[in-house]
């Protein structure tokens, strides 16, 4: 196992001495070629915005929030259409605003969706479906595509990502899984033609099927069969500094073997977990075992500098017969632990530095999506805005305690709902300003005489 790393701006690597880039520390800040020493004083964790570039001479990841103004961002949530009695979407809107979630993915560039989120200022990921990645591998339709789906509504309309298909990897078609990657270098070449290219980031969501082993999560590989077409999305994500997004419900291994997986293991409830014997790592929850699993495959690939990103979870609140654990109680449950997981800016044992972005499946229940009743009952609402069932956010607010697999929660209005935290702001002003940026160059100016390390 050793030689491993998972190199990025949280380094892990089975245990091993974390590998650095040269002038790049574990938080992304370059310093004339040099590295600093990293320690944990709020002077070096200062939001690049604060200070004038030319007395500041960090360069501070975008995916990074430093300073003196902490925010914890929005779990994200779908906005899946496959219904023939939703709401429009300028009261999704009002919907989504009540609850200030700040992002939601779609699954196509409905006009109707991007007129109404302009000025908004929710973070919209739009789909290709997989019926156009042929077409566009073409470079002048996918230049034609971003021309007439993405450019009329941006900026106004925050569009933060194209998804490219969805779960490709794990279809049968392989015609489809070989246009992914040109496809996707199509779309990127047409966002840079038009600026876009550093606002909008590419990828595609795969299904955790894309794994041929996953448990323990220092032992997850990807299936053989995908490696040479899965290298070529890896080297483009690495390329262009896009996330790899990843599908992950526990609820279909704890349906698959309820047996064999604690439910409390699944739905985040206190549990034992389990240690992973490689790492020594613990996880006291499935979802993170499975995000972690996916860190290692792309390490084995020679990729593990890539972020992680959750683009579905969820859990159904109804289901068939055979369809074990689908109930209003455990869909609550696990929702509502994760959004406290996120609430409280979580990683995963192998990065728990970097915050897990997670987006919730999903917003509505959609009555015309095929396949098992599970299917059409993954949403917090009804079409009609009331909750499918209640998730407790109420709760989440006044520090109250989840209940566990067994309990249920009382009602909360709709006005007490939020899914962000707005941690404490320390408020900004001009000469906090000028002092951030006056320790920010004597910081500068004591790192030059340092010896290097």
């Amino acid at each position: 196992m050793t030689g491993i790393f998972v190199n990025s701006q949280n380094d892990f690597g089975f245990g091993l001495v974390p590998k650095y880039e040269k002038g790049i520390d574990k938080k992304g800040a370059c310093l004339l070629g040099r590295v600093l020493k990293r320690k944990e004083s709020p002077s070096l964790k200062i939001k690049a915005t604060l200070c004038n570039t030319s007395y500041y001479p960090f360069t501070i990841s975008n995916k990074q929030r430093f300073g003196f103004v902490v925010e914890v961002e929005s779990l994200g949530i779908n906005y899946g259409q496959v219904g023939n009695n939703l709401p429009p979407p300028d009261k999704v809107l009002e919907l989504l605003k009540s609850l200030r979630i700040t992002k939601t993915r779609i699954y196509d560039t409905n006009p109707d969706i991007l007129n109404a989120f302009a000025g908004s200022g929710v973070e919209l990921i739009v789909t290709v479906e997989n019926d156009m990645l042929a077409t566009l591998m073409d470079p002048q339709q996918a230049l034609q595509w971003v021309t007439t789906r993405i450019k009329p509504y941006f900026p106004a309309t925050r569009i933060t990502g194209i998804a490219v298909g969805n779960e490709v990897f794990t279809g049968e078609d392989m015609t489809l899984l070989e246009n992914l990657v040109p496809a996707m270098v199509s779309l990127q070449r047409a966002l840079a033609q038009l600026g876009m290219q550093q606002y909008i980031q590419v990828s595609t969501p795969s299904s955790l099927a894309v794994l041929a082993n996953s448990y323990p999560p220092s032992a997850g590989t990807f299936t053989p069969e995908l490696i040479t077409i899965m290298t070529q999305l890896l080297q483009f994500l690495s390329n262009t500094k896009a996330p790899f997004w990843i599908n992950a419900y526990p609820y279909f291994a704890y349906k698959d073997s309820p047996t064999q997986i604690s439910l409390d293991y699944a739905l985040f409830n206190p549990n034992s977990g389990m240690i992973d014997p490689h790492t020594s790592k613990h996880y006291d929850n499935m979802l993170y075992a499975q995000v972690d699993a996916v860190i290692f495959a792309m390490a084995r690939l020679g990729f593990g500098g890539i972020e992680v990103r959750v683009s579905e979870t969820g859990w159904p609140s109804r289901g068939d017969p055979n369809e074990i654990g689908a109930t209003p109680q455990n869909a609550a449950i696990y929702n509502r632990n994760l959004l406290r997981r996120q609430l409280g800016g979580e990683g995963t044992p192998l990065r728990p530095k970097m915050r897990l972005e997670i987006y919730l499946f999903a917003l509505f229940n959609e009555d015309m999506k095929p396949g098992p009743t599970s299917e059409r009952n993954y949403g917090l609402y009804q079409p009609d805005g009331t909750m499918a069932y209640n998730v407790g956010l109420s709760a989440l607010s006044t520090g109250m305690n989840p209940p566990t697999s067994t309990s249920t929660s009382t009602s909360t209005s709709s006005s007490s709902i939020s899914l962000t935290s707005m941690a404490t702001k320390v408020e900004r002003m001009d000469h906090h300003r000028g002092l951030l940026c006056w320790i920010s160059f004597c910081l500068v100016a004591m790192a030059t005489t340092m010896p290097p390390f």
